[in-house]
C-alpha cells in the first residue's frame, strides 16, 4: 500500500463556504492508481473485501470544481477481487474536457430533465440551482446546456464526515430566490456483501417546491479497458432504443450487446464527438431506452463481461423516470434517471445499490 496525506483540516469549499473534513484514512489500496492530482482531498473506505478511494469536495484543490456534476460521491478507484470498476474513463491524450470527473457521479436537472432548478425562470444575470454544486449565474438567453461553465456564485457549505467504511457528505445550500435545502448524501459498503450503498436525504428549507430529476453518469471502467466485445448490459424489461444501435451492437430480449469494442476517436482516444457517424471510431452503442414500467423493480440493470465474469448490478429504490445508455471507448454508463418532488419542509430520502461482480 501506498500513503495518502491525512487530512484534519476545515477547507474552503464553494464561494465563500466551509466544509469540515474529519478522520481521513492515509492509506491507499493495493492495485488502485495513485490520483491525478495527488493534493485532491480523498479518503479510502473498506469492508474487508472492497477498498474504495473516495474523492472530497474542495473548491481550492478538489479533484472536481466543475459545475455539471455534484461535487459529492465520486470514486476514484474501487478495488474488488483484484479488479477495479471506477476510475479515469476519459483520454489523457483527449483535448481538454470540462467535467474530467469519476463516477459513480450524479447531475441535478430541472423536472423535465432537460434544464436546470430555476434556469428557465430566471434572466440572464439572475440566479439557479444546481445542488451539490450551489447558486449559479444565467449568463445568457440560451437554452440551459450542461456543457456551459456557468459562473459559481455560493457553493453553500459543505460538511464531510469520513469512517472506515463509509463517507458521510452534508451540503446545505440557503438563497433569495426561493431555493433552498439541507442536502445529505452516505457512501457506505455493506458490512458482508461486495455492496456500495449510495443513500440520499433532501430537506426542502426553501418556499418553493424542489421538483427535480437526478441520474448517476456510473462511469464503470473496468480494470481500465475498453468495453470489450461481448459485453452486456441486461435489464428486467425489454429495451427499445430511439435510435438504431450501429454495427457495434445489438438487443437480444433484455439485454443490449457490444458486438465489437468501441474504437476511440482517431487522435484522440476520447469521447464520440457530436455528429460522429454509428459504426466508424469513436461511435456510441446506445441511446435513450424505453420499454420500463412505472414500477422501481424495472431500476434495475447489470453491466457485465461475461468472459471475465466483472461486472456490476445496480439497483435503485425509486422508479425510473429517464434511462439513457451511453458508452465511449473507456465507459459504460446506464443513466438513470429519478424524478423527486420534495416540498417546503419536506424531507425525501431514496437510495441506490452497486453489487460488485467477479469471478
Amino acid at each position: 500500500m501506498t500513503l495518502r496525506k491525512s487530512l484534519l483540516a476545515w477547507v474552503l469549499v464553494g464561494a465563500g463556504a466551509l466544509a469540515l473534513v474529519v478522520g481521513v484514512n492515509a492509506q491507499t489500496p493495493a492495485g488502485c492508481p495513485a490520483v491525478s492530482n495527488p493534493d485532491a482531498p480523498a479518503v479510502t473506505i473498506s469492508n474487508g473485501t472492497v477498498n474504495a478511494v473516495v474523492l472530497l469536495p474542495d473548491a481550492q484543490k478538489g479533484f472536481y470544481k466543475g459545475v455539471r456534476f455534484d461535487w459529492s460521491g465520486a470514486v476514484w478507484c474501487l478495488m474488488y477481487k483484484g479488479h477495479n470498476y471506477f476510475g479515469p474513463w476519459y483520454s489523457t491524450n483527449a483535448a481538454p474536457m470540462k467535467d474530467p470527473i469519476t463516477g459513480p457521479v450524479e447531475e441535478w436537472r430541472s423536472s423535465d430533465g432537460k434544464s436546470a432548478l430555476g434556469y428557465d425562470a430566471a434572466k440572464p444575470g439572475e440566479l439557479f440551482v444546481k445542488p451539490g454544486v450551489g447558486l449559479l449565474k444565467r449568463i445568457d438567453e440560451k437554452p440551459f446546456s450542461f456543457q456551459t461553465a456557468f459562473p459559481l456564485v455560493d457553493g453553500g457549505k459543505w460538511t464531510v464526515k469520513p469512517s472506515k467504511s463509509g463517507v458521510a457528505f452534508r451540503h446545505v445550500l440557503k438563497s433569495a430566490i426561493g431555493y433552498a435545502y439541507d442536502y445529505k448524501k452516505t457512501l457506505k459498503l455493506d458490512a458482508k456483501d461486495p455492496v456500495l450503498v449510495v443513500e440520499h436525504e433532501m430537506k426542502n428549507t426553501g418556499t418553493k417546491p424542489i421538483d427535480i430529476q437526478v441520474y448517476n453518469h456510473d462511469f464503470f471502467v473496468f480494470d481500465g479497458k475498453t468495453p470489450a466485445v461481448g459485453l452486456t448490459v441486461k435489464f428486467p424489461f425489454v429495451p427499445q432504443l430511439d435510435r438504431e444501435q450501429g454495427k457495434n451492437a445489438h438487443i437480444d430480449g433484455k439485454t443490449f450487446v457490444f458486438d465489437t469494442a468501441v474504437e476511440p476517436t482517431p487522435g484522440q482516444g476520447g469521447p464520440r464527438p457530436a455528429g460522429a457517424a454509428q459504426g466508424g471510431p469513436g461511435q456510441t452503442p446506445g441511446g435513450m431506452v424505453k420499454g420500463f414500467s412505472d414500477q422501481a423493480s424495472d431500476f434495475d440493470f447489470v453491466v457485465e463481461n461475461p468472459k471475465t465474469g466483472v461486472g456490476v448490478e445496480e439497483i435503485g429504490s425509486l422508479p425510473l423516470s429517464l434511462l439513457q445508455l451511453w458508452s465511449n471507448a473507456q465507459t459504460v454508463c446506464p443513466e438513470a434517471y429519478v424524478h423527486v418532488v420534495i416540498q417546503p419542509g419536506e424531507t425525501k430520502k431514496w437510495s441506490i445499490k452497486y453489487r460488485f461482480m467477479a469471478k
